[in-house]
C-alpha cells in the first residue's frame, strides 16, 4: 500500500536538492519534538510494539531490531525525536574529534529509478565536543543509541588510533554502543584503515579508554574483498563487540547501472561518492552471510531495506538487527512501524516466537 508520504509529501521533497530536503525534514522533526506531547502523538501514529520484537544485545534491551543508520543524524540533534517514529535504536554521527563541514554541494544526489541514494559528504560534522554537550542535555533515552566515530579528513593516518580514542573518551558517558566507521569511501584513505594492523591499533587504543566496556562495533565496507573479511574476523572476534555491515559502496558496475536506470551516467555530480539503497543489498547480505559463518559476533545489517522481507532477509542472513536510511527517504517516517508490523507478520509465519532471538554464545562473550 502507498503511504500518504509517497504520494503527497515525497513528491513535494524530492523538488528540493536532496540535502535540503533532508534540511527541512530535519527542522520539521526539530519542531515536532519541542511541542508538548508531540512524541506521544508521533509514536501513536507510527511505531509498532510487540513482545516478538524485543531483543537484547551487549546487556542492552531493544524494543525491536530496527534503527536508524548512521549519516541521518549526524549531529544528534534528532536523538530525542526519532524513536517516537518507532525505532528500536538510533545511531547517530559520524562525529570526529574536530568539527569539518565536509565536501562542496551538491553532495548527496538521489537514483529514483535505482532506488537509491548517492553520497559524498565527508563527514561533514560539529565535532566531539558539540555532540557530548547535545547527549548531555538529551538526558534519558527510550532506546539503545549508538554512537558512529569516524576519521578528521586532514588527519594523519598514523595518528588515528589516538583520535578514535580520543573521540570516544569524549563521548563514552553518552552512547550505548559505538561504531569505528573505516568504510565510508569519501574521507580518503579511510578504507585503508580496514587493513588488520591498522584497524588492530585503533581498537587497542580504544579499549584502553573503555573501562565502562560499552560495546564496540566495527563498520565495513562491501566492497572489502571475502579473502579480507575472512583475515579481519580473528582480530574482530577477539577485539570487537559486533559488525556493522555494511557502509554504501563505490563498485563500479553497481554505479554504473543505478546512474543508468537514472539516465544520470554522463551528469558530473554523479560521478563520486558511496551508493546507498537498493543496489547495495546483495552485497551487504552476502557479506552478513560470510561473517556469520565465520563468527557468532553481533551484526548489524544495513544495506537496500524498504521492506519487512528485506530485513527479514538480513536476520535470516545472520543479522541481529538491522538499520535503515535509504529507504526512509523513499518510504518516510511510516516505515520503521510498517517494517516491525511485517516482521510479527512474517515470525508467526514461519512459527518463530521472536523476530530476532538472541544470540546466546555472542551475547555471553560480549
Amino acid at each position: 500500500m502507498t503511504s500518504i508520504y509517497e504520494t503527497l509529501i515525497r513528491p513535494l521533497l524530492f523538488r528540493l536538492d536532496a540535502e535540503a530536503a533532508h534540511e527541512a525534514a530535519a527542522a520539521a522533526l526539530v519542531l515536532a519534538g519541542s511541542l508538548p506531547g508531540a512524541r506521544a502523538l508521533l509514536s501513536a501514529a507510527f511505531a509498532h510494539s510487540d513482545p516478538a520484537l524485543e531483543t537484547e544485545l551487549w546487556g542492552l534491551r531493544f524494543p525491536n531490531p530496527v534503527g536508524l543508520a548512521a549519516g541521518f543524524d549526524k549531529d544528534a540533534r534528532l536523538a530525542g525525536v526519532l524513536p517516537a517514529l518507532g525505532f528500536g535504536f538510533i545511531e547517530v554521527g559520524t562525529v570526529t574529534w574536530d568539527a569539518q563541514p565536509g565536501t562542496l554541494r551538491p553532495r548527496l544526489m538521489r537514483l529514483p529509478e535505482a532506488r537509491a541514494l548517492l553520497n559524498r559528504m565527508g563527514f561533514n560534522n560539529a565535532g566531539a565536543e558539540a555532540m557530548a554537550a547535545r547527549l548531555k542535555a538529551l538526558g534519558a533515552r527510550p532506546v539503545p543509541l549508538g554512537v558512529n566515530i569516524g576519521l578528521n579528513k586532514d588527519a594523519d593516518q598514523d595518528d588515528a588510533p589516538a583520535l578514535y580514542a580520543k573521540t570516544f573518551a569524549r563521548l563514552s558517558l553518552f552512547g550505548d554502543y559505538f561504531v569505528v566507521n573505516v568504510s565510508s569511501p569519501n574521507t580518503q584513505g579511510l578504507r585503508l584503515l580496514q587493513d588488520k594492523l591498522k584497524l588492530e591499533r585503533i581498537l587497542l587504543a580504544i579499549a584502553g579508554y573503555n573501562g565502562d566496556k560499552k560495546p564496540v562495533l566495527v563498520k565495513l565496507s562491501p566492497d572489502l574483498a571475502s579473502e579480507s573479511l575472512e583475515a579481519l574476523m580473528p582480530l574482530l572476534s577477539e577485539r570487537a563487540a559486533g559488525l556493522v555491515l555494511c557502509n554504501t559502496t563505490i563498485d563500479p558496475h553497481l554505479r554504473e547501472a543505478a546512474l543508468e536506470a537514472g539516465g544520470r551516467r554522463r551528469e558530473p555530480a554523479f560521478q563520486a561518492g558511496g551508493l546507498s539503497g537498493a543496489p547495495v543489498r546483495e552485497a551487504a547480505l552476502a557479506r552478513v552471510r560470510q561473517a556469520r559463518a565465520l563468527s557468532p559476533l553481533p551484526i548489524i545489517g544495513v544495506g537496500g531495506i524498504f521492506t519487512a522481507a528485506d530485513a527479514w532477509e538480513y536476520l535470516s542472513a545472520g543479522a541481529s538487527l538491522v538499520q535503515v536510511y535509504s529507504g526512509l527517504v523513499y518510504k518516510g517516517p511510516g516505515l520503521p512501524g510498517q517494517l516491525c508490523r511485517g516482521l510479527v507478520r512474517l515470525a508467526r509465519e514461519h512459527g518463530a516466537a521472536k523476530v530476532s532471538p538472541p544470540r546466546r554464545a555472542a551475547e555471553a562473550r560480549a
